[in-house]
């Protein structure tokens, strides 16, 4: 019976008709035609499909049919193989974790900040560590720019009681990436806990302080300590997890430095599979059970800037997951995943850095799509300074409007049914499992990355993306496309890093004098005797010694002396892409800063407006990108007119700009003109000519062609070495 009273038949209604009956049903092949013809003889294979650096073919559209027989399609949320979320009702129960970075040097501002974040709707907290923390030094021990850079400086409890103060870690979704062992920052937690008569396995909930040590090795090209001692300490902590606080995961795998090498997503995932495929077997060795093991891990992946790609990463990495785990004998509940997704920083920009808003909101959908358990969305001044309070509230505001206003949490699984999506995240599965077998098949991710094997796959995809941004293929907005030369620049205001490095320094020297009342001898032998010892020990005799006035350096000392060998590795190359051609905005503006004005290009606009215009246009894109002032006019209507007012100009550079058509009436002439009165002047015309037209102009004098195929960056660069001088 509906609203009306009247009792309605279901059985009768046809779901393939409706308001659309009058409508043909539309047929894959039909629309093709259509496009074909519209296309008016661009090839349709070549035009309408995408290649992506996951080595996947991306179609124009999608239908039932492109879906049929895949493995997952059935599955439910919450169930096998968790490709839907693994929680039946999705964010509906509880939405992901709002768990924003927070990269202070000072415990004290860390915790005023962490306070003011978290009391306005954030609802999670990542620490970032500095260098220095990560790999183990105390502040006297570290370089400069390892104290308090890009992160927070721990070395005593007492500097971990403060950066916590008065933080309800119980609600807190809490969670900090430790290089290559947790275990003396999770001691000193445990003491921190101590102190205040808390509990670990009451008062941190979801928390996770989690180490990877193979990332370490990659991102640093050494590890502080040797391999077996990092997979015994990863045993220690997540053993002692298992027994204090079994929700309490010790283990953080990091996608992020990968993705920010230039890995593509499907090698993203495939490395972060393969690093948790070792670390599982070095748990299970030493005695911990799969249902014990797995669910210590979580893992954490970069969002880009590919939609749908980046929607089908995270349901894909699920499944695999999922059959990974179900290969060592783990049952459903350890199947599943825990993701902590964070936007790209790799794609990020110093110029015009208010876009990077709009990136990380795209990044974000896909990430809330994908079903990550938590999410930091990058503050758009990331790139250049520390985030102050105004952008970390515009980040977190992203998520909170997902949530809120865009009730993204409502759909339990929002991509489901999408045939784009389902159809890629088999696809993406696919690909990486690969991926991931090829690593397995060859001796493991340690083997491979102490071999270079990844870190020469994820420099071949990153010279695949940096030839791409280069010649525009790739589009950044504001950095290699539509570039704003009259934009007012974020200042990063200048840290002195001798004297953060001072401060920390007396800190620690005045806790040391003190709470150390005594030699620590004692403590260290204890804590080298429990290392070996079946039932985590070494984390409560590692505690013991911090509350006795260890720090951190002393008990990673400690750790990392038990054996003398150090695993080395080629470092992965860390940056942004967007940095070669941000190097040249910036020569452009030392230049401008020494010499009072930008090197100048002279726009040689042959014929009417409408003859010129277009690629006048393209040639003040093409070349403002890295800083130079284009002069343009009305155009000219011969050649002697047109060289007659470059050379008065004084602009080295002139590019010709008008139809193809009209080139052999005006490039010759105007080359000989201009090169006959200055010949250190660069002629350059703006279009795609043939072989043999090519040629004839370069034999006439002109030094290079731009076009859409041109790489952008290459002549820039070769054209201020030639007059930065």
């Amino acid at each position: 019976m509906d609203e009306t009273g009247l009792t309605v038949d279901i059985t009768t209604i046809d779901a393939d008709k409706g308001f659309f009956d009058e409508f043909e049903r539309p047929e894959k092949e039909k629309w093709k035609d259509e496009v074909v013809k519209a296309l008016k003889g661009a090839p349709f294979d070549k035009v309408m499909f995408t290649k992506t650096y996951e080595n996947l073919t991306i179609e124009p559209i999608y239908n039932a049919e492109d879906i049929e027989g895949l493995p997952h399609l059935k599955s439910r949320p919450g169930f096998l193989p968790y490709v839907r979320n693994t929680k039946p009702e999705g964010f509906l129960g509880e939405p992901w974790k709002i768990a924003q970075e927070l990269t202070l040097a000072f415990p004290e501002k860390f915790n005023e900040e962490a306070r003011y974040d978290t009391s306005r709707g954030q609802t999670g907290l990542t620490v970032v560590l500095d260098r220095a923390t990560r790999t183990g030094k105390d502040p006297a021990d570290a370089p400069e720019e390892d104290v308090g850079g890009g992160g927070l400086s721990l070395a005593t409890l007492g500097d971990l009681k403060r950066a916590l103060f008065e933080l309800d870690l119980k609600a807190l979704h809490l969670q900090c990436y430790t290089g290559a062992t947790a275990l003396p920052l999770l001691a000193m937690l445990v003491a921190a806990l101590k102190s205040e008569n808390k509990e670990a396995g009451k008062d941190l909930g979801g928390a996770c302080f989690g180490s990877d040590p193979w990332v370490e090795l990659a991102t640093e090209g050494a590890l502080e300590m040797s391999a077996e001692t990092a997979l015994e300490c990863m045993y220690q902590t997540s053993r002692w997890a298992v027994k204090n606080a079994p929700k309490l995961q010790t283990v953080f795998i990091q996608g992020h430095p990968w993705h920010n090498a230039g890995a593509s997503s499907t090698e993203e995932v495939a490395f972060a599979l393969a690093t948790a495929a070792e670390y599982l077997r070095g748990m299970i060795e030493r005695g911990l059970s799969i249902i014990d093991a797995a669910p210590r891990i979580r893992f954490g992946f970069s969002l880009g800037s590919n939609f749908f790609m980046e929607i089908a990463k995270l349901r894909a990495a699920r499944i695999l997951w999922s059959q990974l785990v179900a290969a060592f004998g783990g049952n459903e509940e350890s199947q599943k995943m825990a993701i902590h997704a964070r936007t790209s920083a790799r794609n990020k920009t110093l110029y015009d850095p208010y876009v990077n808003m709009l990136r990380v909101t795209s990044e974000g959908f896909s990430g809330a799509v994908g079903g990550a358990d938590s999410m930091h969305i990058g503050p758009f001044d990331e790139p250049m300074r520390t985030p102050d309070r105004f952008s970390r509230r515009i980040a977190r505001n992203v998520q909170i409007v997902l949530q809120e206003e865009a009730r993204f949490t409502m759909p339990i699984d929002m991509g489901g049914g999408s045939y784009t999506i389902e159809k890629m995240t088999h696809e993406f599965a696919s690909s990486a499992w690969g991926i991931f077998q090829s690593i397995e098949k060859d001796g493991g991710m340690l083997a491979a990355i102490q071999s270079g094997k990844v870190q020469a796959i994820t420099a071949e995809t990153a010279a695949r993306r940096a030839k791409n941004i280069e010649t525009r293929q790739d589009v950044i907005l504001g950095t290699n496309m539509y570039a704003n030369l009259s934009e007012k620049k974020i200042e990063a205001p200048q840290e002195d890093r001798k004297q953060i490095k001072k401060l920390r320094e007396d800190e620690v020297t005045a806790y040391r004098r003190n709470n150390m009342l005594y030699s620590m001898e004692e403590q260290f032998v204890a804590l080298e005797k429990s290392f070996k010892a079946p039932d985590g020990g070494c984390v409560d005799a590692a505690a013991e010694a911090i509350e006795k006035g260890a720090s951190l350096g002393d008990v990673f000392g400690v750790l990392a002396d038990l054996d003398k060998d150090r695993p080395t590795a080629k470092a992965l190359k860390i940056e942004r892409s967007t940095e070669a051609m941000e190097a040249l905005r910036k020569r452009m503006e030392d230049w401008l800063e020494k010499t009072g004005q930008r090197l100048q290009i002279f726009l040689a606009n042959m014929g009417p407006i409408p003859q010129h215009k277009p690629r006048a246009d393209f040639t003040s894109g093409f070349f403002e990108v890295s800083g130079f002032q284009l002069l343009g006019n009305t155009g000219f209507e011969t050649t002697d007119a047109a060289a007659e007012a470059a050379l008065a100009s004084g602009a080295p550079i002139v590019v010709i700009c008008s139809t193809d058509a009209t080139y052999p009436d005006y490039v010759p002439a105007l080359t000989a003109r201009l090169k006959a009165a200055k010949p250190e002047t660069t002629v350059i015309v703006a279009g795609k000519q043939p072989a043999e037209v090519e040629k004839a102009f370069k034999d006439a004098g002109v030094d290079d062609f731009i076009h859409v195929r041109a790489n952008c960056y290459a002549l820039n660069k070769t054209l201020q070495e030639k007059y930065m001088r």
